[in-house]
């Protein structure tokens, strides 16, 4: 279990985050939707540990996770951030071969971790990508040599931070449908998501955040109603049904559109 318990973060005088409560269980797939800065980013970096918080607690297993060293963290949660830099000529396979250096603490690398990693550029659908220079991929090659990163990682649970960025709708769907199947084996996925229909798609549970605080926690069926949408954004939205799908969630402008 990865929880938050009264969390909030404060900086430059001002709360961030604030009262925000949540528990992912192995095999659950959340979603935490906002506005830009409601605060979604900075409780992923809370629940990886990359920031302390300024009340509240994040726990993993039963445990603080600050009771956890970073390496035993590091077997546990995996993290794909918004910010990737990387200055050195890696190519994609040692990219995602940087995966498995949790697992070699106080041995060599092996057969199983290049198993391993072949594994997870296979189900990631970069093998092809393998040999590149990571510096020369685009935007959606490079998420998705990430993406690999964290699956030979073999973490519990992972925490992504926008992972359809730069991803056209096909990637975007197969990489959030090979985290529906992770979570589907047994692993907690937490999603930072801009898109609704997405999130609607594939998340068990969602966390609404405006202006920092949880507006709304529940399934995509109590969480995405237009009221609470319009709340949460600032802009009137309509559910359009159809289809064996839930209903497209549609921003509806307030003035009609010029054509």
């Amino acid at each position: 279990m990865l929880e938050a318990r009264g969390l909030g973060y404060r900086a430059g005088g001002r709360w961030l985050l604030r009262g925000v409560d949540l528990r992912v269980a192995p095999g659950e797939f959340w979603a935490v939707l906002g506005p830009n800065g409601s605060g979604k980013t900075t409780l992923l970096r809370l629940l990886a540990g990359e920031l302390r918080p300024a009340e509240g607690e994040v726990f993993l297993q039963g445990r603080p996770l600050a009771a956890h060293p970073p390496e035993e963290q590091a077997l546990r949660r995996a993290v794909l951030s918004q910010s990737r830099e990387m200055t050195f000529p890696f190519t994609a396979y040692e990219v995602v071969f940087l995966g498995r250096l949790p697992h070699l603490r106080g041995r060599r690398e092996g057969p199983e971790d290049h198993q391993r990693t072949q594994e997870a550029l296979g189900r990631a659908q970069a093998l092809p990508l393998a040999e590149r220079l990571f510096l020369t991929l685009s935007g959606g090659e490079a998420m998705r040599v990430e993406a690999a990163r964290l699956l030979a990682q073999e973490p519990l649970f992972f925490l992504l931070d926008e992972p359809t960025n730069h991803l056209d709708p096909r990637y975007a769907l197969e990489l959030l449908g090979l985290f529906r199947a992770l979570a589907s084996e047994g692993r907690g996925v937490l999603a930072v998501l801009h898109d609704l229909n997405l999130a609607a798609l594939f998340a068990d549970r969602l966390l609404l955040l405006k202006e920092g605080r949880p507006l709304a926690q529940g399934s995509p069926q109590e969480v995405l109603r237009p009221e609470l949408l319009e709340e949460a954004y600032g802009v009137p939205f309509r559910a359009v049904g159809g289809g064996e799908g839930p209903p497209l969630l549609v921003p509806v402008p307030r003035q009609p559109v010029p054509r």
